[in-house]
């Protein structure tokens, strides 16, 4: 059930488990946990309730198992596809105060930290050690851990690290009756069975509730060179991106921006880019080490010969930043723009050029007057479809299942790493086969007999 009008003997339990200031009933204070950050999934909630831990998440679980009041986990709010908002007027079980971060296990280069700690501290703490987070993104002063392991989080580093499943080393979790798991040691070889944290990462809140997560950590990589470089086509671009990969091994980063997008972002930032203002396709290619890497990078960039239309190189932070802004400023123009639906995908990298050149067209043939902005992650296929409708609104619905059937059919996936929430329910089928989904069913059926977590995200 919903949390419709929440019975004062309820809030006074959860009153007496978090404090009268972490149990919230105001809709003035309510809205803002309502509205996701893309502005176009929206709910409504009579209750938020905010624990400092998992003691207190365990025993708010309880008390809401018994009133039998669904709950969306939610931690900074980042998600783009619906699925940390109450959309069905459920309560939300706010994470942000778990907080913690633990000291740093150098022997082991690993930290536990809260569920609530946002990416942006968990690195400021692990840097002190001299040691990283292996995933990165824009988001990262407002995207927490627990959220980035529950969406399986990628972003920038997914080709040298992994995707945010590949950090976790220990995970603990409340369940939905407020059952506490807790695995947390952390130990490279542990074959006792099931692995909660793999299970729990990507499972969208539908399965525990994350509270707190030890990472796997990486040395420190202090020696950066950075490239912009153009092309005239997505193919020239793909092509370069194979070969970067295949030929400097310190490759840290390599993301594409394409014709309309850096237009776009060209006019937020009042500047254009510093090379290729004829090109179609841009990649920002960043190599890492503990040593200057910017001679195997521009050997890289040498090896491509006639592909690229210009380079720009940047090795001091300040002039790398200027280049990684053409990136890092997407998200944000686009939003500017208006409010786009988020299509988030992978292709195998030899559909990667088709995808990118026929998505226009599928787009326009179901919605001619939308917009179509095209950027993401070439180095592991990730390629983030934003469309935009006529003077910033909503597209047509058609698009995006139009888009995310092209994907399929090319032999993708409909979500890289945003997850599937509210948006994609409808189009997971293409993806999964009757029996996965069955077995999906059923873990949710055995971990959550209730359907309380999260109950309209994820599985059809």
């Amino acid at each position: 059930m919903s949390a419709g009008t929440i019975d004062p003997a309820v809030a006074d339990e959860l009153t007496e488990i978090v404090g009268r200031a972490h149990v919230l009933c105001d809709p003035e204070i309510t809205a803002s946990y309502s509205i996701d950050w893309t502005r176009r999934f929206a709910g409504t909630t009579t209750l938020v309730v905010r624990p400092a831990d998992t003691a207190e998440t365990a025993a708010v679980m309880g008390v809401m198992a018994a009133a039998r009041i669904a709950v969306v986990p939610q931690g900074g709010n980042t998600g783009l596809v619906g699925g940390s908002v109450p959309l069905a007027g459920e309560a939300v079980l706010s994470l942000r105060r778990l907080d913690t971060c633990e000291p740093v296990d150098q022997l082991a280069s690993q930290v536990t930290v809260g569920a609530g700690v946002t990416l942006a501290d968990a690195q400021a703490h692990v840097a002190a050690a001299g040691l990283s987070v292996g995933v990165d993104l824009a988001a990262r002063d407002s995207a927490t851990i627990g959220g980035m392991v529950a969406t399986n989080a990628g972003g920038i580093n997914v080709l040298r690290y992994g995707a945010m499943r590949a950090q976790v080393v220990g995970i603990e979790a409340v369940l939905s009756d407020g059952t506490v798991v807790s695995h947390l040691a952390g130990l490279e070889k542990d074959n006792t069975g099931y692995d909660l944290g793999s299970l729990l990462a990507g499972s969208e809140g539908t399965l525990g509730i994350i509270t707190r997560v030890r990472l796997r950590l990486h040395p420190q990589l202090p020696e950066r060179a950075t490239a912009l470089l153009a092309f005239a086509s997505t193919d020239d671009a793909v092509a370069a991106a194979a070969s970067l990969r295949r030929n400097v091994q310190s490759l840290h980063a390599l993301e594409a921006v394409f014709g309309a997008t850096m237009s776009l972002v060209s006019e937020h930032l009042g500047t254009p880019p510093p090379v290729g203002t004829e090109g179609n396709a841009w990649l920002l290619a960043e190599a890492a080490a503990r040593t200057d890497p910017s001679e195997e990078l521009a050997a890289g960039v040498e090896k491509l010969a006639d592909l690229v239309l210009g380079a720009a190189v940047a090795l001091e932070p300040g002039a790398r930043q200027r280049l990684w802004a053409f990136r890092e400023n997407v998200t944000e123009a686009i939003s500017a723009a208006g409010i786009p639906h988020k299509l988030d995908v992978t292709l195998p990298a030899a559909r990667l050029a088709e995808f990118v050149d026929g998505v226009t067209n599928v787009v326009l043939a179901a919605d001619p007057d939308a917009r179509p902005l095209l950027f993401g992650h070439l180095g592991d296929g990730n390629v983030h479809v934003n469309v935009l409708g006529p003077d910033g609104a909503e597209p047509r619905d058609e698009v995006d299942d139009e888009v995310l059937r092209f994907v399929a059919s090319l032999g993708g996936s409909i979500s890289a790493e945003h997850g599937i929430g509210t948006a994609k329910l409808a189009q997971l089928h293409l993806n999964r086969s009757e029996a996965e989904l069955a077995a999906f069913a059923a873990i949710k059926r055995a971990l959550d007999p209730a359907q309380l977590l999260n109950p309209n995200v994820l599985l059809p």
